[in-house]
């Protein structure tokens, strides 16, 4: 037990990444910064945006806000790191810094799945049950809701981060990864880990595939309602929003649901770390264009608000 554990005791992971492809690293580099600048950037505006605004304190934005705010958490997670790593010759990582990123990294990505799911169902009421939306969708809910998809989350993490943290790892402790995540550090386990494959396999499926299937249903009902519509105005309003929110949940949960849910082998490793690349640095990026870029109340929220500056 003392040497299937000696991975933890010597205290570090070594994070491999991309070492295999070094001529990439500097590339990577300059742009995973970029990304994760328009990350910051993007997503800070929305928030700040949103609370300023006060034609923008309803439902629809409480959740942007909330999905603003965790896409900043969850790239901060794993991103500095990476960079650190991508930038340097160490690539190590302690072995308490590991477990950290570990659990909020899977707690935040956990917590993405629910809470694009609410999201999908406060645009199902917008849409389907319009003038019940206040009622429905009332404040106190949505707080509702948003703390549930956060408890979810790190509720979710928690299973996980102690089955982890009680593997034996085998001597080596180079992790095939550029951060740490589930099943890459099963790979550095000496025992057999079915028991901790078939938890992660029945987890995400509760929260990628069922989250995945309620949000197709209520966009299916969404656009049963929307073909009924007579007005070109409100058919490309409701297209528009809509649009928006199906492409970050193909953008979310494709590549996670690769991860997560196909078997995984030795040769598909370096495939995953680029899938991963996409959900944790390119994703978290697009969203707030995706949902401000033709967003016609945005628009008009950055107006008045330099309007306001304007006359101070």
């Amino acid at each position: 037990m003392m040497k299937a554990k000696n991975a933890s005791s010597e205290g570090y992971f070594v994070l491999r990444g991309f070492s295999n492809w070094p001529h990439l690293e500097v590339v990577l580099f300059m742009v995973i910064l970029t990304f994760y600048l328009m990350t910051l950037i993007g997503n800070l505006f929305i928030i700040i945006l949103s609370y300023l605004d006060s034609n923008l304190h309803n439902p629809m934005y409480f959740f942007l806000s909330n999905l603003s705010f965790l896409d900043l958490c969850y790239t901060t997670s794993s991103i500095p790191q990476f960079l650190v790593n991508l930038w340097g010759p160490e690539k190590t990582i302690s072995y308490a810094g590991c477990m950290i990123q570990l659990y909020f990294s899977l707690a935040l990505g956990t917590t993405e799945c629910v809470l694009l799911m609410v999201m999908s169902y406060d645009r199902y009421v917008a849409v389907c049950r319009p003038l019940h939306y206040t009622v429905l969708m009332h404040p106190r809910f949505c707080h509702l809701l948003a703390v549930a998809s956060w408890v979810s989350g790190f509720t979710n993490s928690a299973l996980h981060s102690s089955f982890i943290f009680w593997v034996p790892l085998c001597g080596h402790h180079q992790v095939n990864h550029f951060f740490c995540e589930v099943p890459a550090l099963l790979q550095l386990s000496c025992v057999n880990t079915h028991a901790n494959e078939l938890t992660l396999m029945v987890t995400s499926s509760i929260f990628v595939l069922i989250p995945l299937i309620l949000i197709l249903g209520s966009y299916g009902a969404i656009a049963q309602a929307v073909l009924r519509m007579q007005s070109t105005t409100g058919l490309q309003k409701v297209f528009g929003t809509c649009g928006a929110h199906l492409m970050v949940v193909s953008l979310f949960f494709i590549p996670a649901m690769c991860i997560y849910l196909l078997p995984s082998s030795g040769n598909s490793q370096d495939q995953g770390k680029f899938i991963a690349l996409f959900y944790t640095v390119v994703t978290p990026s697009l969203n707030p264009l995706i949902y401000t870029l033709r967003n016609k109340d945005v628009r008009e929220a950055v107006k008045r608000l330099m309007g306001w500056e304007w006359e101070v």
